[in-house]
């Protein structure tokens, strides 16, 4: 009967096969994942990026800072809490320090902080009157139901309502939307600057 091989065996032999990755191809994903565990650390508030990318000679700091761009791009996300605003403010920080037109990335960055300025201010305002209109009409149909049925007295806790707190998420979702496809598009700025 055959020997049973590992997935690791299979890949390895399919690997030789398929025959060396082109020097290029090694460097990327040897260096690609410690750009990114460097970015992690960053973010954590460990260490300095240009301390540690200087430690690279010039073509494995590229991709090495290719790796970390990306961890720190994806990073950048919608100001829901004080958390995400620390995150969000490393994050550019550290892109900033990582690219070469600081005036480009600057340019971008007050595009992306009025965006965050408008979910803060505006967005809130939209989102709280989304939910109240939401609690209101959720509330309304449930007495309507219980009226239906002969109840008079009701007192409904809305917001424990599992279909409540699903379609207010649902909401939510939509609510943000729009703030997520600006936000993609800065980022997608911010990447494309040298």
């Amino acid at each position: 009967m055959g020997e049973l091989k590992s997935a690791f065996d299979i890949a390895m032999e399919k690997a030789e096969r398929l025959g060396k990755a082109p020097p290029e191809e090694t460097k990327r994903r040897d260096l690609l994942p410690q750009g990114e565990e460097l970015a992690a650390r960053y973010l954590k508030g460990e260490g300095n990026l240009i301390a540690e990318l200087s430690k690279y000679d010039e073509e494995a700091r590229d991709y090495v800072a290719r790796g970390a761009m990306e961890v720190l791009l994806r990073s950048i996300d919608l100001p829901r809490n004080d958390q995400a605003k620390r995150i969000n403010r490393r994050a550019m920080e550290g892109l900033k320090s990582l690219k070469q037109d600081k005036g480009g990335v600057e340019n971008a960055y007050t595009k992306l902080r009025h965006l965050f300025k408008h979910y803060e201010e505006e967005g809130a305002e939209q989102r709280s009157q989304a939910y109240h209109r939401l609690k209101n009409d959720f509330e309304q149909r449930l007495r309507q139901e219980a009226m239906r049925r002969g109840v008079r007295e009701v007192d409904i806790n809305v917001e424990g309502q599992p279909q409540f707190q699903q379609q207010w998420r649902m909401m939510l979702t939509q609510l943000d939307s729009q703030y997520r496809a600006l936000l993609e598009q800065y980022k997608r700025e911010i990447e494309g600057i040298a």
